[in-house]
């Protein structure tokens, strides 16, 4: 379990090879994709986001999409990166098999973050 508000996911997109990155949220209980950057257009770019004028080589992508989880397939060809704060975990295996991976926003007590029984 990672506690965090704000995080970003990277990768380097399948098809055009460059990187790729998202914003991602948790406000109200809920989780929120609030920002992409990119450098070129093409499958997978988001059509309803307002561009951010920017001069660090990447398209930037304003949104505020609902996402009620995150599911993520990841492998050693896209290092798909899970950055937070100042921190960031690597989602692929080096040894090259896919993985799947979810995030979901979760409120829990504070007693099991403090390893305390899981009770659901």
């Amino acid at each position: 379990m990672i506690r965090t508000d704000r995080f970003e996911i990277g990768w380097i997109h399948s098809v055009e090879k460059e990187p790729w990155f998202e914003t991602y949220e948790a406000r109200d209980g809920k989780l929120y994709l609030t920002g992409t950057r990119f450098k070129t257009y093409g499958a997978g770019v988001p059509s309803e986001g307002k561009i951010i004028p920017s001069d660090d080589g990447f398209v930037h992508m304003a949104l505020d999409r609902e996402v009620p989880e995150l599911n993520i397939f990841t492998s050693k060809d896209i290092k798909t990166t899970f950055y937070f704060g100042k921190g960031e975990l690597p989602l692929y295996a080096p040894g090259g098999e896919r993985w799947s991976v979810s995030i979901t926003h979760k409120t829990v007590p504070l007693w099991r973050l403090f390893g305390g029984a899981h009770h659901e």
